[in-house]
């Protein structure tokens, strides 16, 4: 199967861990064993990314230098560079004498979407509420509660194309597994001549990884995080795991606002456009999620998500 496979921000930095090199490289590596599990069994695969801590931090960085504070979508390319490259060095660590690649992708957006009038996107490390406000009237910043800390957020919008899809079809088909979209892509607006020019933003990973699957056909959308499968009444005493959902009856109302419920809209749309399979678990349970036996799958055969 051709799968295009999502890695959460916990396979590259988890929540409170100091962003270092060596940090990322020990979860990079153990990112890598299950996606080369997957290789292996003969599967086809892409391989999309968040870059939140990352392109947050890097933000900083470059706000106390002066002449140096650069904008988002450039900073999205720099990190989809960055981790790219400790990807694609795990993977061949491992698949010697496999061929990898790792693509900067443009994703266009629309420049009138209300997104950028309401910033949700959580990026940069966490902070108390107080640093958190400090640094927003410092810097000019829209910062917002993530759980019991405070974080920088910035606008969102929805990906409307994957510019480089035919090129990443294209070295599919020979063989190549190709690590793109990261970050949900390099955001850019079409300019009235047709152009593309990039735009203060940070687009949703899952979104952009379900829609590069459906310009790939891909035969499988996978989103892989730290949580072993979606669960009804999440957080409370009866919180159950729920094995199989129908994109058909989803709605978000019936998901936590967090992470999980861009990846189980996200998941809903390919499956429910394309008519294939989606699934979100667990990284490590990448195979056992592919053959049905892990996660939450969601096919038109599933029982609907409880109100």
């Amino acid at each position: 199967m051709l799968i295009v496979a999502a890695l959460g921000g916990n396979a590259l930095l988890r929540r409170g861990e100091p962003l270092t090199a060596e940090n990322q490289r020990a979860n990079v590596k153990r990112a890598a064993a299950p996606l080369a599990g997957l290789i292996t069994a003969g599967h086809s695969l892409v391989i999309t990314h968040g870059n939140g801590p990352q392109v947050g931090l890097l933000a900083l960085e470059t706000a106390g230098v002066d002449g140096a504070d650069l904008p988002l979508d450039v900073l999205g390319a720099e990190t989809e560079g960055m981790i790219g490259y400790m990807i694609e060095q795990e993977l061949a660590g491992i698949l010697q004498g496999s061929r990898f690649g790792t693509l900067l992708t443009l994703v266009k957006v629309n420049a009138d979407d209300p997104a950028f009038r309401k910033p949700t996107k959580f990026i940069g490390p966490v902070y108390t509420e107080e640093t958190a406000r400090t640094l927003a009237a410092k810097r000019g910043w829209q910062v917002a509660p993530d759980g019991d800390k405070w974080r920088r957020v910035v606008a969102s919008p929805a990906p409307q194309a994957i510019m480089e899809a035919e090129v990443i079809s294209l070295l599919v088909k020979q063989g190549v597994t190709v690590i793109c979209t990261g970050g949900g892509g390099i955001p850019v607006v079409e300019r009235n001549d047709g152009s593309l020019q990039g735009i203060e933003a940070v687009i949703d990973k899952d979104a952009a990884s379900a829609l590069l699957a459906e310009q790939l056909d891909a035969d499988m959308l996978l989103l892989l995080t730290d949580v072993d499968a979606v669960y009804a009444d999440f957080g409370t005493p009866n919180a159950r795991p729920l094995a199989r959902l129908d994109p058909t009856g989803v709605r978000e109302d019936q998901f936590p606002a967090g992470s999980m419920r861009p990846k189980v809209m996200a998941a809903a749309r390919f499956s429910k456009k394309i008519g294939r399979r989606a699934a979100i678990g667990r990284l490590e349970d990448a195979s056992a999620i592919v053959a049905g036996e892990k996660g939450t799958v969601f096919t038109t055969a599933a029982v609907r998500a409880p109100d």
